[in-house]
This record gives C-alpha cells, sequence and structure tokens, in this order.
C-alpha cells in the first residue's frame, strides 16, 4: 500500500517538475534531465517545497537540452572560460543544495548565516535562482557557508564566517556573495570548501588555502601562516611547500587532499582515522605526497569527513581512512590506512565519485549509481538497508509513466551530511546514454 501510493505521489510530482532550463529552440532528440533529491529533508534541503525526509530518489525538477551541447561541472578538470558547451552541476553542503545551470546558481535549504547568499537568512524550499551572482562556473557548499567560481576565474563567498572560512580577512557572516581578494595571480580554476575550510587552484598551478585550521594544519600553512584570530586564518594563503603544481583539491572534515599535474596524490591535517593514507595516523601540516601509488594515475578526489576516495583513469575506485560507517565499500567497518580499490566495483568502469560526511557514491560509464556507508537518514537512497552498508549497493529508480522513454541513466551525483542529488538523463537509446558520460569523463 505505502508503495503504492508513493508510485502515485512520484507520478503527479513528475507531471509538474518546474522546469529549470529550456532553449528557445528544441530538436526531436532533445535530452531531458531530472534532478533527484532523497535522504533527510527537515531544514528544506531536498527542494521539493516540504521538510519531510525522502527514501526513494524523487524528482524535484528538470532541464530540457540538445544533446551534447553540456557537460557536467566536476573537480575532474579546471574550469575554462572558452568552454562553448553549457555548463550543469550539483552540489551538497550540510543542510543546503545547489545547482548550476549555465553560469545561473540555484539554489535552496537552511538559510541561517546567510549560506543561501539571498541577502536574509529565511529557509528556501525549492529551487531558487539566486540574483547576486552571475556567470558561475563552479560551486561548493560547505557547512554553513558557500563558495563560487566565476567565467573570469574570481572566487566568492558567503554564509557564516568563524574562523575564517570566507576569507575575507574578517570574521564575520556576509549574506550575500562577497568577491574573495587573493593575492593570486591570474585565474581561480578549481575551488574546494568543507565544513570551515577551503581551497583554490590558479592557472599555474599554485594552492592557496584559508578557513580554520586548529588541530594538525589542515590548510598546509604551518607555524609561520600569519594572522589568525581563534584557531582560523580569513587571509587566502599560499601553500608553498608544494613541489609541483595542482590540478584538483578536495577538502575533508580537518585535512586536504590535492592531485598534481603527474596524477599523484599528496595530503596533510589530521591523521587520527588514517585520513591522509599513509599507512601511519601520523599527520602534520607540511604536504606528503601519498606513498604506495607508483604506476597509478588519478583522475579525481572526493574527500568525506574522515575519509576519501580516488578515481584512477581505468575507472578504479580506491579508498581509505574512517570506515566505521562501512563508507569504504570493503565490507567492514575497519580503518583502511592506504588507498586499496573497491574489489566490488572492480567490473565497472567508474566515471564519477562523491563523498558526503560518512557515505560514499559512485557513477560508472552506464549511468548507474551505487552508494555505500551511513544509511541512517536514507541518504542511500535504497530502502530497507541496514543503518551501515559496508560495501556499494546499486540505486534502484522508480520509473512512472511520466511521457519520458527510457532508463534513469545517472550522469551526476553528491552528496551532504545526510542528504543526496542526482542529475539522471531519461534519452531512449543506448548511444545517448553514451553520450551523456561523455562530457562528464573526458570534460576538456
Amino acid at each position: 500500500m505505502a508503495l503504492r501510493q508513493l508510485r502515485r505521489t512520484l507520478a503527479t510530482t513528475t507531471d509538474k517538475l518546474p522546469i529549470l532550463y529550456n532553449p528557445t529552440t528544441t530538436s526531436d532528440d532533445a535530452v531531458t534531465l531530472q534532478l533527484l533529491s532523497w535522504g533527510r529533508g527537515s531544514s528544506g534541503q531536498l527542494g521539493n517545497g516540504k521538510e519531510d525526509s525522502q527514501l526513494y530518489p524523487s524528482p524535484i525538477s528538470s532541464l530540457l537540452l540538445p544533446p551534447l551541447s553540456y557537460r557536467i561541472s566536476s573537480s575532474i578538470t579546471s574550469c575554462k572560460s572558452n568552454d562553448q558547451q553549457l555548463e550543469i552541476g550539483i552540489n551538497c553542503g550540510l543542510f543546503h543544495s545547489a545547482v548550476l545551470i549555465d553560469g545561473r546558481l540555484w539554489i535552496w535549504g537552511k538559510g541561517d548565516g546567510g549560506r543561501l547568499g539571498f541577502g536574509h537568512e529565511n529557509t528556501v524550499f525549492r529551487p531558487t535562482v539566486n540574483p547576486n551572482l552571475e556567470s558561475v562556473r563552479r560551486i561548493a557548499l560547505g557547512g554553513l557557508h558557500s563558495i563560487a567560481l566565476d567565467s573570469l576565474g574570481q572566487v566568492y563567498s558567503w554564509g557564516y564566517g568563524g574562523f575564517g572560512a570566507l576569507g575575507h580577512s574578517v570574521y564575520t557572516r556576509e549574506v550575500s556573495p562577497k568577491r574573495v581578494q587573493g593575492t593570486w595571480e591570474g585565474q581561480i580554476t578549481q575551488i574546494a570548501t568543507s565544513g570551515t575550510h577551503t581551497a583554490a587552484i590558479t592557472e599555474s598551478g599554485e594552492l592557496y588555502t584559508w578557513g580554520r585550521d586548529e588541530g594538525e594544519g589542515r590548510l598546509g600553512l604551518g607555524p609561520t601562516r600569519g594572522q589568525n584570530d581563534v584557531g582560523g586564518l580569513s587571509i587566502p594563503t599560499k601553500v608553498k611547500l608544494l613541489p609541483v603544481p595542482v590540478v584538483s583539491v578536495a577538502c575533508g572534515g580537518f585535512f586536504t587532499t590535492v592531485i598534481t599535474d603527474d596524477a599523484q596524490l599528496w595530503s596533510w591535517g589530521a591523521n587520527s582515522n588514517n585520513e591522509l593514507g599513509r599507512g601511519s595516523r601520523v599527520g602534520g601540516w607540511k604536504p606528503q605526497k601519498i606513498p604506495g601509488l607508483d604506476g597509478v594515475r588519478v583522475v579525481q578526489i572526493a574527500s568525506g569527513g574522515y575519509h576519501s576516495l580516488a578515481l584512477t583513469d581505468d575507472g578504479r575506485v580506491m579508498s581509505w581512512g574512517y570506515g566505521g560507517h562501512g563508507q569504504l565499500g570493503h565490507y567492514s567497518t575497519q580503518n583502511q590506512p592506504v588507498p586499496s580499490v573497491i574489489e566490488s566495483l572492480a567490473s565497472e568502469k567508474v566515471v564519477y565519485i562523491a563523498c558526503g560526511g560518512s557515505s560514499s557514491a559512485a557513477v560508472t560509464d552506464k549511468g548507474k549509481l551505487y552508494m555505500w556507508g551511513n544509511a541512517k537518514d536514507g541518504q542511500l537512497g535504497v530502502p530497507g538497508v541496514p543503518e551501515i552498508q559496508p560495501f556499494p549497493i546499486q540505486v534502484k529508480f522508480l520509473t512512472e509513466d511520466d511521457g519520458l522513454g527510457g532508463s534513469h541513466n545517472v550522469v551526476s551525483v553528491a552528496i551532504g551530511a545526510s542528504h543526496a542529488l542526482c542529475l539522471v538523463s531519461r534519452s531512449t537509446t543506448d548511444s545517448s546514454s553514451q553520450e551523456l558520460t561523455q562530457p562528464m569523463a573526458q570534460n576538456d
């Protein structure tokens, strides 16, 4: 009875989905992307207009696009302002969410601290365009703040400014986006943030960090990092001890990991739960290369509160760090001291990975979504699983007569602390499915 009611609800919802993007001209082979959400919804972060939690992935909006006209914004490659493809991306914070479509930022969820950037602190229950930003190319949501990168390579931040999280040289909140005035030369091409610290990469591969630095030095700056206030630094500062250029960065709860231009991993910060992947629990602020990865080329890095995933160029997924919620995917809740391949995904070619606070996800080249880890709030999208799901399980989508053909081909996923988003294509042919995965895997 409950399942039949859910199906009727989804069918009704799908018929009335708000359209976030619709080109002026359409063709017969246009692709429909649907944005779906699930998990905890008590702060409006699911974008469905309610405060209820959602166990199944449920559509909240749609986009109509010409095929091959877009790319998925991600941490795999840097932002290039001369790219003519329409850019689409999704991101989850602690209790807020966002979708980026062709330079416009749609954002919703809990508004306290000003984290939505609307100029107020009210909760917003459905995707709403932020009028205070233009030409956005990247978005990164933290705990109580948000970061954006525009097409000119400029960084903006807003929300709660405690511990220097905003990089504005002050520790107060900002309810509207404000430009971060860094000392870097050239444009910023990548951004990342966590609960309270942020990182940005310049076009020449230099890394700048700011925010909370208490503990074992997640900023990678050392004892002479300069002016600070209550364990934080609100001035973007260059990480000087990285001897090679950086191409991608992930901010964990109390640590930082980067991919260098030779496709290797470096890490620093807290390591009491093996977060740094060095084989020991010795942490510290000095960046060090993660050992044991000779011959392995990493193309994407994702970090949660105390764990990380790495995607290799041949589609394998490696994990390490804290495993207490099963987020490492190794059929156990043990910590993993060094990067180790998730064997249950070995038969799949993964093209995208994501981490939440204590959960993980992978998207394959066939458009399948796998999730594992903490399922307490329904954030895995698979009803009936235990609260600790220690190995990847495929997320199934309910198919309704919504006028769209084909299966749900996942093209991107994002996870917050207790909720998740994904973008799916409802294309009808196998060739369309492959076209959708290519922009994500190759991008530039």
